[in-house]
């Protein structure tokens, strides 16, 4: 039977004769479903209509994992490799034969994880193809989970997801959305991959964070305040977002910007 994925998000649901009549993670008020109604599409289909996996390196230790043309939401996966084993980090939502090559070259994959629910992408069938590596879901998000499997693992608060490897919980753009700390990367600097838990604006120096990004929905002040309280004690100079990086001082740059949030929010913004 076919694995149904989302022609919108690029979420893989069950494999099931047919498709479900809906997409939840699209009809919830932070994506939506277009107006030409709910559209599904299979690994098959794409493959047929010129979809590939490039894996390319972004720095040391560091590989993007995307999918050309690009798909659904159009995030990138990110492949942190370390000395216990890689992480796939936001896994897109196609996966063929010679992007599981590249991967598999590169060390393979021994764990998985993202940032929420839109960016989970095709978890399932990444782990299966590297011996069922377990998928990490924060647990406040469970019921986001589109394609069960045994190989879910739930967390919360913070987890060494591998040794130098940390997830941190910080709410926000939903319950369990998570931002991963990487010691090692910017050449031993820090880094974060934040996916959209802390979103990088297009000017490249400037953060953000909301409840929609797509439907301009914002998150009150406590939430931003959990958010900037959960990275503050964390070293990092870049942060690797779901669609770009900041390369230096992004440390200040997401204190001045979630600052910034706040003040708008209160009405007491900087002359």
């Amino acid at each position: 039977m076919p694995i149904w994925t989302c022609a919108t998000c690029a979420v893989e649901h069950p494999d099931t004769p047919a498709p479900p009549k809906l997409c939840e993670i699209c009809a919830d008020e932070r994506q939506f479903i277009p107006s030409g109604g709910q559209r599904w599409t299979t690994r098959e289909e794409l493959a047929a209509a010129g979809h590939r996996v490039t894996v390319d390196e972004l720095e040391p230790g560091l590989h993007a994992v995307n999918v050309v043309p690009e798909l659904g939401i159009g995030q990138r996966g990110l492949l942190v490799r370390t000395g216990h084993g890689n992480l796939l980090w936001e896994p897109p939502g196609f996966i063929d034969d010679d992007g599981v090559a590249a991967v598999r070259a590169l060390g393979g994959v021994a764990a998985i994880s993202a940032s929420h629910p839109h960016l989970t992408g095709s978890s399932i069938q990444w782990s299966h193809a590297f011996g069922n590596a377990p998928v990490h879901v924060a647990s406040a998000d469970r019921q986001w989970i589109r394609r069960p499997d045994p190989a879910i693992r739930l967390w919360e608060g913070r987890m060494e997801v591998l040794p130098g490897l940390s997830m941190l919980q910080c709410g926000g753009h939903f319950a369990g959305s998570s931002i991963l700390h990487w010691p090692a990367g910017a050449e031993g600097r820090g880094a974060l991959l934040s996916g959209d838990t802390i979103a990088i604006g297009a000017d490249g120096k400037s953060v953000n964070a909301m409840r929609s990004y797509v439907n301009n929905i914002p998150l009150p002040r406590r939430a931003i305040q959990r958010i900037l309280d959960t990275v503050s004690p964390l070293d990092y100079d870049r942060i690797h977002g779901a669609f770009r990086t900041i390369d230096a001082d992004a440390r200040a740059i997401v204190q001045r910007s979630l600052q910034r949030y706040m003040d708008w929010l209160e009405g007491t913004p900087p002359e």
